[in-house]
């Protein structure tokens, strides 16, 4: 049954009540803009699903107002931040990486307020929920929509009644996972390979932490050729699932019953566990696309709606909430009469170029764990894959071998660069070239390097405000511009111009949590302009015919 009755008109309908949708419903309330947000699910997922939660989300999670110390309650220990290659969950293990710096998170401090951590969607669901309280209509699916004279009518239905009503909204955003029906009802079509690998998950409710106390870790891949798969511990204490390949065009889910799930999973443990309970088996498919457009009229798709990705490197669900976060604040900037709705365009040219290098990063990664079976002599004849995995494991040559092969996986558990380091172009009009050369570190998916170059996110520094310690990101006001600089000179610049049409702060911070003199940053925490120079007799008219252009308009 739905939270509360559904409105005939509103700003916005989301439709999709996982993580994305709930997260651009707690960015558009922040930016005071009415929607409601329907689930075809009345409950919390119930598989853990999702589990990689990186900075850059929890800096938008914190930047919405969600309840963040409820978020950190639900994260899994950084001491289980490690991945293992065994034989089997007992057996021998064969090589192993940290986990995106888990090992090191003290040492992130100066990068990120939030560093990364294990937080399974099914963990992290209800907190979102409470947050969207009576914005949420669970139980509710979308069934079809017409556009036009600027408003979107969708034909929504109550799973529970099969009553059917009528929502009209000035933007239907679609974030309604991988096989969207609202990008289905789009002439919007998916570029890139439709399947990849087909996998069975089983998720398994035990606790192994005596098991695996010596060698903790968020996943083990299981090496033995005839129980080969992978380990998630979405909750070392709890919550486990095993993955393993399922081809459906030669298997049937219902060959997978809860008696034979549970002898896979005793096998890939390796040792007597006791009694455990089978919670769900389901099956998935890995794929790797990106949509053609990411809106038509006035429809609009984030999220896995938007793109899919192999899921090695956790991208999915965490560049579906960047496509949220930069859709937002366009949305407020029109709708309270700022903002051109030519800032809508900007949408799909900022964050789809970010979606195709996280998938093809995601797809090289998945291409590049295969370096580990090879390295096991993996081959068509299965007689022939036991004896090379045999002479793998027992010798010493052989299991350096392996252990080679594993430690050069590192790049795929280590994206600190992709996840930080993106940066918008000037040609989407939000961004204004300084001039100076792009950032280019040495690797781009690895290495982060904090810059105040245009197009960037702002990088993070604690400093003290209102004695407190607060971090830069913070200084960004919900819904407005802001100016940041350690000049007096750029300060009295903008505190003149505050007041006008284009809403904007301004905050000063010591020289060395700033590089340039001043820069103007976005309402989503990326910089829009730039100077690095003190301000000369046109900085005035500089910076108002600035905050003009940002706005969408042209002065």
């Amino acid at each position: 049954m739905a939270a509360r009755s559904l409105p005939t008109d509103t700003v916005a309908l989301v439709v999709g009540g996982g993580p994305v949708g709930l997260i651009m419903s707690a960015l558009l309330r922040a930016h005071g803009i009415d929607h409601v947000v329907i689930e075809r699910r009345g409950d919390v997922q119930a598989a853990p699903a999702a589990h990689v939660v990186n900075a850059r989300t929890f800096e938008i999670m914190r930047s919405a107002g969600i309840d963040m110390d409820a978020v950190w309650a639900m994260c899994r220990p950084a001491a289980d931040g490690w991945v293992r290659w065994v034989t089997t969950l007992t057996g021998d293990e064969l090589g192993f990486v940290p986990f995106e710096l888990q090992d090191r998170i003290d040492t992130l401090d100066a990068i990120t307020p939030t560093p990364l951590r294990n937080l399974s969607q099914h963990r992290l669901e209800p907190i979102l929920r409470a947050h969207a309280g009576d914005s949420l209509a669970a139980g509710v699916e979308w069934v079809k929509a017409v556009q036009g004279d600027g408003f979107v009518t969708s034909t929504v239905r109550d799973v529970a009644t099969g009553t059917t009503s009528l929502i009209r909204s000035t933007y239907l955003i679609g974030a309604d996972g991988a096989g969207s029906p609202v990008r289905r009802a789009t002439s919007i079509t998916m570029e890139g390979p439709p399947r990849l690998q087909g996998f069975l998950g089983i998720h398994v409710e035990v606790d192994l932490r005596a098991v695996v106390a010596h060698r903790p870790a968020t996943l083990y891949w299981i090496l033995e050729p005839d129980i080969g798969g992978t380990f998630i511990a979405h909750d070392i204490d709890g919550d486990w699932v095993y993955m393993q390949t399922f081809d459906p065009d030669t298997e049937q889910l219902s060959d997978y019953t809860p008696e034979r799930c549970a002898e896979i999973f005793r096998r890939a443990v390796g040792t007597d566990i006791g009694e455990f309970t089978v919670r769900g088996v389901a099956p998935w498919n890995m794929s790797c696309q990106v949509a053609s457009h990411y809106r038509e009229g006035n429809t609009f798709l984030i999220g896995d709606a938007a793109h899919r990705f192999p899921p090695t490197g956790g991208m999915g669900l965490n560049t579906g909430v960047a496509d949220a976060h930069n859709l937002a604040w366009k949305i407020a900037a029109v709708e309270h009469g700022w903002g051109s709705p030519t800032l809508l365009d900007t949408y799909e040219a900022e964050r789809r170029p970010v979606a195709q290098t996280n998938a093809t990063q995601s797809l090289d990664n998945a291409m590049k764990l295969f370096e580990v079976v090879m390295a096991l002599g993996i081959d068509a004849d299965p007689e022939v894959t036991r004896r090379n995995y045999t002479e793998a494991v027992t010798t010493t040559e052989g299991r350096a071998r392996v252990r080679a092969a594993a430690e050069a996986q590192a790049p795929h558990f280590d994206m600190l660069g992709l996840q930080l380091g993106y940066a918008y172009v000037p040609d989407g009009g939000l961004v204004i070239d300084d001039g100076t050369p792009a950032v280019a570190p040495a690797d781009p998916v690895r290495e982060y390097v904090p810059t105040t170059r245009p197009g960037g996110r702002l990088p993070h520094a604690w400093v003290e405000r209102d004695s407190a310690t607060v971090s830069t990101l913070d200084l960004v006001p919900t819904g407005r511009f802001l100016l940041l600089t350690s000049s007096p000179a750029w300060a009295a610049v903008g505190q003149a111009l505050t007041g006008g049409d284009v809403p904007f702060d301004v905050a000063t911070v010591p020289a060395d949590a700033l590089e340039g003199a001043a820069v103007l940053v976005r309402p989503d925490q990326h910089v829009a302009w730039r100077s690095l120079l003190e301000p000369d007799a046109d900085a005035t008219a500089e910076l108002a015919g600035t905050l003009t252009a940002l706005s969408g308009h042209r002065g």
